[in-house]
């Protein structure tokens, strides 16, 4: 895999990574048409992007040139942002994002369906070969045990929390004020729902050709999005939390409607969707993602840390020993062949005794054969599913002497 994330670069260089939905279709489709990659999965959210490829035996590919020119960027200029991970590095890594033990606020709960919703996006476009898939599935569902028996300290924070959470420690209190949320997707519904539990007042724009069909949280208004820039002077806070391509607060909109009062806005989009100048407009405060730091772990928080490192780790071993048990696969369908073999062998005396053509005996020895292989296929991959590799291994040695003696 190859990505970037907050800790490599601020929201500027990110927000040039970012893939909308369309976008990763789009991409998906274009690597889908590379001989050497087997599977393709991109993620991104507002702290990340990173695009996972199973290769065939022997591909070479740029990873860091491959990405910046599906973004149509100077590999030599951005390449310098992204890091590539390999193997168990790679795999490691997955298993800690999905748990959300790589996010800004650790134990976040948002990562772990955007790992999952990334990996079903990437099966519909028919991208996500086997080794994808198990990888996939296996990290989340570490994540999941990892969300169940290990609550971290700051778990269920999103990024709208740690905005609330950081407007607070910088005592801006958010009880009574009059709150604009710009999108009512996942991101917005979760923004204005941690607003009114702070005791704000709060708008939420719909668009107008999807008004009467969305869903806002209980006890919000909602407004047209065409109206924004009339609801503004009456706001002390605007939040952006869209998916849009395009800005949803622009300075020169913007200057023309502002108050006399000092404003916050907080942009929690990545790309962004507030002009980033508006910064500069008197009364106007405003903070994007890279505002916001968490302080140093605790020790109650890095003992936590470390249990759920310890069921990561499990879960990650038993991806390699599956990845392991694969090269086996044709080993035991040998050993089914050759105990069909073996076993039409053995009723020979009896084959030629029946009355019988010979077509119709040739008939029930390939049935013989078939399913004699068939049961002996079934009794050793459910070994496979039930001891260690090594023993498994062990077991495949001894049958494949046997038939080898014969």
């Amino acid at each position: 895999m190859a990505g970037i994330d907050y800790t490599a670069a601020e929201i500027n260089i990110r927000q040039c990574f970012a893939f909308t939905k369309k976008a990763i279709a789009e991409a998906l489709e274009k690597i889908k048409e590379n001989p050497e990659v087997k599977g393709c999965v991109i993620l991104s959210t507002c702290n990340r992007m990173e695009i996972w490829l199973s290769l065939k035996d022997g591909a070479d590919i740029d990873l860091l040139r491959y990405i910046c020119d599906i973004k149509r960027m100077d590999s030599a200029a951005y390449g310098k942002y992204l890091k590539v991970r390999e193997g168990k590095e790679a795999v490691r890594h997955l298993f800690f994002l999905s748990a959300g033990m790589k996010s800004q606020i650790v134990g976040e709960d948002q990562i772990l369906t955007q790992v999952k919703e990334a990996a079903a996006f990437s099966r519909e476009q028919e991208c996500m070969d086997h080794v994808l898939e198990v990888l996939f599935r296996m990290a989340v569902t570490a994540g999941k045990q990892v969300k169940t028996e290990v609550p971290m300290d700051k778990a269920n924070f999103s990024a709208a929390h740690q905005a609330i959470h950081f407007l607070k420690e910088h005592g801006i209190g958010l009880a009574g004020k009059k709150a604009l949320v710009i999108g009512n997707g996942e991101m917005g519904k979760i923004t204005a729902q941690a607003l009114m539990e702070e005791g704000a007042d709060v708008t939420v724009t719909v668009r107008q050709y999807r008004s009467g069909v969305v869903n806002i949280p209980q006890g919000a208004k909602r407004m047209n999005y065409g109206e924004r820039y009339q609801y503004i002077p009456e706001c002390d806070v605007i939040f952006s939390a869209t998916a849009s391509p395009n800005f949803t607060i622009t300075k020169e909109r913007l200057e023309n409607c502002l108050p006399e009062k000092q404003q916050i806005y907080v942009d929690l989009a990545v790309p962004r969707d507030m002009e980033e100048s508006i910064e500069d407009l008197t009364n106007v405060q405003m903070y994007d993602m890279d505002s916001f730091h968490v302080e140093e772990k605790s020790q109650r928080m890095k003992a936590q840390y470390h249990q759920a490192e310890e069921i990561l780790k499990k879960h990650i071993q038993a991806f390699y020993d599956w990845q392991e048990s694969r090269d086996l696969v044709p080993r035991i369908q040998e050993i089914g062949l050759a105990s069909g073999q073996d076993a039409c062998w053995r009723m020979e005396k009896e084959l030629k005794e029946l009355a019988l053509s010979e077509e119709e005996k040739d008939r029930l020895r390939g049935q013989i054969r078939q399913a004699t292989g068939k049961v002996v296929d079934k009794l050793l991959f459910t070994l496979r599913d039930q001891v260690d590799t090594d023993m498994l291994r062990q077991c495949i040695e001894i049958m494949e002497q046997v038939y080898e003696e014969k």
